[in-house]
This record gives C-alpha cells, sequence and structure tokens, in this order.
C-alpha cells in the first residue's frame, strides 16, 4: 500500500512537471512571434539616421550634467517596447535590440527540436567549453562557429537523431597554468543558425536542461564529446497548509482540564464554516475570565504601542476598567472625545475629564480603539500544529521566497519585470540567476545548487549584499550598483559574441571608475546598433575589463554607457 501510493505521488509529480514544460514551450513559440515582429520592425528602422555624425574621441566636460540627465531619463524608459522620437531631437535606444543580436545577421529557424528530456537520462551530445561564460535553462547564448571541428559539431548537433539541435555547454576556467572543467553544464538547443560564405556559422542556442558531466572525450572528427545525465528538478515546495491554526480560548482549555484529569490538547480546533461565530472577535473575549481578559488587552496595548511609535510620556492605565473586568475598548471611552467629557468615576470621585490628563487619557484610548478596529488580532491567536513554528516552513517555501526575490529584483534591477513567474519558483529562480550581475564563480556555484528554495536563498543574499564591482586581479572598484544600467530587455547581463567566436558575458553601467581607453571606437561589429567600442583597460593592473559604448548620433541617448566582463569581476560584490 506504502510503494502505491508513493508511485501515485511519484506520477502525480512527473505530470505536473509535464504540463509545466508544456506551458513553457506554448510561452517560447509567442516569444519567438514576437521577436520575428520586432525582427520585422528593425529592418524598417533607418539606421542611416543614426551613422550621420562620427563619434567624439573624448567627450566635452560642459556636457557632463546633460549626460546625466540623459541617462536618468533613459534608466526610466528603457523597458520601452519600441524605439522612437521621444523628444523633436532626441531618440531612445530600443533595448529590444540588443536582445535579438542583430549584428549575427539574418538567421534561420531550426527544423528539428526536442522537448524537455526526463530527469536521469543519458545523453551523448557536442560539447562546447567556453570561458568565462554560465549557462542557465531559458538564458540567450549566441555563437559563431568558425573552427572547422566545431563546425562538424554543429553539423552533428543539427542531424542527430536522439537529441536534434542540442549541444552541451560547459563551463572552464584557468586555475594556474591549467584550464579546470566545470562538473555541471546546460544543455543548449539550436534556435537559430546561419551559414556564411566562408563556411562559418552564426547561431543563436537557448538553455534547456542542467546535466552532470559523467566523461567526455574528443570524437574522430576532432570535436569535444560528452556522456552527461540530465538533473531531475525538485518540484517547488510550499508550506503546508495545516502548519498553523486559531488556539481555542483559554477559558475552554481551562475547562476541560477541570473535567478531567487529562493533559492540555495538542491539536488546537480547526475553522469550519459553523464554527465561524464561535472564532470571531467577540466570541473570543467574551469566553475569556476577567484575569484572562487583562493579559488580552495588555497585550493588544503593547503592540499597538510598538506599531505606532507614540511619543507621548504617559502611559495609558486601564487599572479601572480592568478590576471590573470590563473592556476597555467599548462605546464609553469611544465616545469620550465627542461629548468632551469623561464619565464620572464608580468612587464618587468629581469630574475631571476637562483636565489634560483626562483628555490624554481619552484620546490614547481613541487611538487604541481605532488601532483595534483596523488590525486583524486573529494572527495573534495563531499557533503551530507542527514541530517546527511558521516562519521556518516560510525559509523554505518556494512561492514565499519566489515573491521575495522577485520585490528585490524590481527594487533593486527593475527590468526584466519577474513578477509574471512568482507563480513558477524554479524558472524564477533560473531568470535571476541568468540575469544577476555577479562574476562566472558565483554564477556557476548557482548553477550548481539543487533545490529551488536553496537558489532562490541564495540569490536573495545576494541581491541583498550586491553593491560594489571590484577588478578580478587587483580588488580595484570599478562601478557601484547604484551605477547600474539596462541596455537590453534581457536584463543588466547578457552574452555577446565577437566575430573571432569568443563569446563575452558583459554587465552594463552608466558610470565607471579607474578605468582607462585603447584606441579609437570602432563601429563594425558593435553589439548595440547606433553605439560604437573602445577596449577600456584597468587603471590600475591593464587588464582588458571590457568596453565603452558612445552614441554614433548625439541625438541617441544614452550617449555612453560602459561593458565590464563578468569574467574580470571578483567575487567580493559588498
Amino acid at each position: 500500500m506504502v510503494i502505491s501510493v508513493k508511485n501515485a505521488v511519484v506520477a502525480e509529480e512527473s505530470l505536473n512537471w509535464r504540463v509545466n514544460a508544456t506551458a513553457v514551450e506554448m510561452d517560447e513559440e509567442r516569444i519567438r512571434e514576437r521577436e520575428r515582429l520586432q525582427i520585422e520592425q528593425i529592418r524598417e528602422l533607418d539606421f542611416e539616421e543614426l551613422q550621420v555624425e562620427e563619434v567624439d574621441d573624448l567627450q566635452d566636460s560642459d556636457d557632463d550634467e546633460d549626460h546625466n540627465d540623459d541617462l536618468d531619463s533613459f534608466r526610466y524608459n528603457s523597458h520601452a517596447p519600441v524605439s522612437g522620437n521621444i523628444g523633436d531631437d532626441e531618440l531612445m535606444f530600443n533595448p529590444a535590440l540588443a536582445s535579438l543580436h542583430t549584428y549575427l545577421g539574418e538567421v534561420e529557424d531550426t527544423q528539428n527540436r526536442i522537448a524537455l528530456v526526463d530527469g536521469g537520462t543519458v545523453l551523448k551530445i557536442p560539447l562546447f567549453y567556453l570561458e568565462g561564460v554560465v549557462l542557465f535553462p531559458e538564458a540567450t547564448l549566441p555563437l559563431r562557429i568558425i573552427q572547422s571541428s566545431f563546425l562538424a559539431a554543429v553539423e552533428r548537433a543539427l542531424n542527430h537523431a536522439n537529441a536534434p539541435s542540442t549541444i552541451g555547454v560547459i563551463r572552464v576556467y584557468r586555475e594556474g597554468a591549467q584550464f579546470k572543467y566545470a562538473s555541471v553544464g546546460t544543455t543548449a538547443e539550436i534556435r537559430q543558425y546561419r551559414r556564411l560564405g566562408d563556411g562559418s556559422f552564426n547561431v543563436i542556442t537557448r538553455g534547456q536542461q542542467r546535466f552532470r558531466l559523467k566523461r567526455r572525450w574528443t570524437d574522430v572528427e576532432g570535436f569535444p564529446c560528452g556522456e552527461v545525465q540530465i538533473i531531475e528538478e525538485n518540484v517547488p515546495l510550499r508550506t503546508p497548509r495545516d502548519v498553523v491554526g486559531k488556539l481555542v480560548p483559554l477559558s475552554k482549555l481551562r475547562g476541560r482540564y477541570h473535567s478531567s484529569a487529562m493533559s492540555l490538547p495538542t491539536t488546537p480546533l480547526r475553522d469550519t464554516d459553523a464554527q465561524s461565530v464561535a472564532n470571531s472577535e467577540e466570541s473570543f473575549e467574551s469566553a475569556l475570565s476577567p484575569s484572562e481578559k487583562r493579559l488580552h488587552y495588555s497585550v493588544v496595548e503593547s503592540i499597538f504601542y510598538d506599531a505606532t511609535s507614540s511619543d507621548d510620556d504617559q502611559v495609558l492605565s486601564t487599572s479601572d476598567d480592568q478590576s471590573s473586568g470590563s473592556n476597555p475598548y467599548n462605546s464609553r471611552s469611544i465616545g469620550c472625545l465627542a461629548s468632551g467629557q469623561d464619565d464620572k468615576k464608580k468612587d464618587g470621585q468629581s469630574e475631571f475629564g476637562k483636565t489634560s490628563v483626562s483628555q490624554g487619557k481619552c484620546e490614547k484610548q481613541n487611538r487604541l480603539a481605532t488601532f483595534r478596529k483596523n488590525t486583524d488580532l486573529t494572527q495573534f491567536r495563531r499557533g503551530s500544529r507542527t514541530f517546527w513554528p511558521y516562519w521556518v516552513y516560510e525559509m523554505y517555501d518556494s512561492y514565499h521566497l519566489a515573491q521575495r526575490a522577485s520585490d528585490l529584483w524590481k527594487q533593486i534591477v527593475g527590468v526584466p519585470n519577474m513578477e509574471a513567474f512568482v507563480n513558477k519558483p524554479d524558472i524564477l529562480s533560473f531568470f535571476i540567476a541568468s540575469k544577476i550581475p555577479v562574476s562566472e564563480s558565483i554564477r556557476q556555484e548557482l548553477l550548481e545548487l539543487d533545490g529551488v528554495s536553496y537558489r532562490l536563498q541564495r540569490e536573495i543574499e545576494l541581491l541583498e549584499s550586491f553593491d560594489r564591482v571590484r577588478c578580478k586581479h587587483c580588488q580595484t572598484v570599478i562601478a557601484r550598483r547604484k551605477d547600474m544600467l539596462v541596455m537590453s530587455n534581457e536584463g543588466p547581463l547578457g552574452a555577446y559574441v565577437n566575430p573571432h567566436g569568443y563569446v563575452h558575458e558583459i554587465m552594463t553601467f552608466y558610470k565607471a571608475n579607474d578605468i582607462v581607453l585603447t584606441g579609437r571606437p570602432v563601429k563594425k561589429d558593435s553589439w548595440f546598433p547606433g553605439y560604437a567600442w573602445t577596449i577600456a583597460n584597468c587603471a590600475t593592473c591593464e587588464t582588458q575589463l571590457g568596453w565603452l559604448f558612445t552614441a554614433t548620433n548625439k541625438k541617441l541617448k544614452p550617449s555612453s554607457f560602459w561593458a565590464v566582463r563578468g569574467s574580470q569581476v571578483a567575487d567580493d560584490m559588498r
């Protein structure tokens, strides 16, 4: 019986995974259709207008203030869907252009595609070792294939029977004088490609599934191959429904204790429609004894003062009401300000509601009554049904963590919007990991993490601590989080390939420090249409950190920005 129940659970999880995979494929079809429409729009753009003026070798210091204003405007409008005139004399760069990798030219869609395979499946596929690149599921990776051996690898992948149009991407890194290979990589599906006249390939791939590298070898045609095992992704976890529930009134527990010699029950009463009235605020208070009421009201009063951070010097005293066992928040206290005077005390003392002390007491009573009316006090009567308290379960609730990560991303980065993936924590965790501007080693750490909750927890930690970008070799601070600029729809970090086949993951900033330029601006093969690039080196250790992109037309905004290579960024980003 236990085995059959376990099999049923496994079957249900497998069905949920396939349903999610189908939904992802439908989303991808819509994305491809949108990309086709954007490509048609790009072809209609008149790029000649963006190339009317030459790039200035150096920016005039007089234009710095105007330049900052332009950048501020762009940062708030960088998520605009189309580029166009924002004024009679200004053109706003469209981030969709960068994400389409138009510098690769026209590409064709592949015909044979493979659906997501089950976890544990073993595949034998061509491998691409990329230095400084970490590919995640759902991320885009452009490739420029020049070497004859890798041309044969693409041909093999396009015609592969068991895994058509599929290659494996592994991060390779230097450790001293030796190269090291990561043990976890990602399969990439060839979505689009173009064979050039010289026989080379321009390829656009998309990450599919994580895998573990079991063994690798060199094929007879000279390209690397590997036997990989697809990692089975776990199902996102939710906090169990019955983790917490309402506790019964103390008086009922006391009565049950007196009626029998048994100890207090360990399972609280459940909420049902028939008990909705009994569990209301009034019935809860009516079931309390005078001593329990005093305790209850004192707790509410302390919560009120903590929430309102009152600067009053005197604390409201409820000793008179407590001695009579009455509710200090009744209509008599609520209406005392409206009437302009207090009721007389039971001991026969004369009225003193007109005094400042009485008025202050009356004001606090009214504020307490308002606080009690507008606050859901049921949260203070929720008790744990389990060994661990509720907040412990929230630490591993994938959906709760996904909402936290999405909120942090919106606050710190902004675009792209992650709200659509809050209900898909597994996909959200990969999306954030592929776009968060951190070093390649930290991104490899995220790729190797098993478990949606653990990956989201680490991403939340990174988003909260990320502040500065340092040179990997000399630890010089070259940029700050507040200077981050999103120049692509895919986010502040993306992969681009140069004409020589080298893939670079870059993070973009509108301001950088301690960087020197080498050479003159070059328009050819620019990753960002309308911009020319200039090599940028660290001023301290002279390592190439990236490039400065400058607009070829002064009307184009932003007029310049920096692209920093992720492979040259230090792990310490605090």
